[in-house]
């Protein structure tokens, strides 16, 4: 039997889910009002946001068995922010405090500078029922306070 190679990595996964933030962040700098497309897209970056933290900790900890410790620790100073905001927009999400959202997010969009949007962006929208997913969360987290 040989080995199973995974081709789809943390590495791959992060760089997506960072592409599909920058574009519900174009769109949700883009609306005029705070409307349910901009509670969906405010919730999906929460979502990607969430995703990505645990990208980070899959490719630190693969770096760490073989003892690179320093990569490791470069790689977590590097994407610390996404600890430190991910809980507050997605405090900020749940309680509809929309000056917090657009603050934050941007400071996601400003350490998001770099990455570069695809040319040709899908006329899907991800983000759709992400806020009713969110929401789940929310009754959930208060049931069990």
């Amino acid at each position: 039997m040989g080995r199973i190679v995974h081709i789809e990595g943390p590495g791959k996964e992060r760089n997506l889910l960072c592409r599909e933030i920058v574009i519900a962040l174009n769109e949700f700098i883009g609306l005029s009002n705070i409307n349910s497309e901009a509670k969906d897209i405010a919730a999906y970056i929460v979502i990607c946001l969430e995703a990505i933290n645990a990208t980070i900790e899959q490719s630190v900890s693969a770096w760490e068995k073989r003892g690179y410790w320093v990569k490791s620790d470069r790689f977590r100073i590097e994407w610390y922010w996404i600890e430190q905001l991910a809980p507050e927009m997605k405090a900020a999400v749940i309680s509809e405090d929309w000056d917090v959202v657009i603050r934050i997010a941007g400071q996601i969009g400003s350490k998001l500078n770099k990455v570069k949007k695809p040319k040709r962006i899908q006329l899907n929208k991800p983000w759709i029922g992400a806020w009713d997913k969110l929401s789940i969360v929310k009754k959930l987290s208060r049931e069990l306070s």
